[in-house]
């Protein structure tokens, strides 16, 4: 495999910021497509970087800069959700296979669980916050 001229040189002498996935969230891409893995990766990547992949459009509705990775194959459509809201860290909060053929929305049982975690996530950031940590 070949680096795709896009990326060979993204990010050679920049500091980047560190990235958690949440729950399932890294599991789940590793279960993905090669190529659908690579075009997450390098979308992670470069909101590591500070930069937003063409990948990545808002997830809107969830406050704060979060975003969503559209990647596809021919065995479907595939989505990677991430926040670079808290502090400075990239959160990966979920990541799945859309299954829906009908529409572009985000499904809501999917975007339930995005809410959830979020909602979680920030809850524990600013306790850490309030301790100190």
């Amino acid at each position: 495999m070949t680096l795709h001229l896009a990326y060979a040189n993204i990010g050679m002498y920049r500091r980047t910021k560190d990235l958690t996935s949440l729950a399932d969230s890294r599991s789940n891409v590793k279960k993905f497509p090669a190529g659908v893995q690579d075009d997450i990766g390098y979308a992670l990547y470069a909101a590591q970087l500070g930069e937003v992949s063409v990948k990545a459009k808002p997830l809107h509705g969830l406050g704060g800069r979060v975003m969503e990775i559209a990647a596809h194959d021919a065995s479907g459509a595939y989505r990677a959700v991430y926040t670079v809201s808290i502090g400075e860290t990239i959160y990966v909060i979920h990541a799945f296979q859309k299954k829906s053929k009908a529409g572009i929305a985000t499904p809501k049982p999917e975007m339930d669980l995005i809410r959830r975690r979020l909602k979680q996530l920030r809850s524990e950031v600013k306790n850490a916050e309030k301790r100190g940590a």
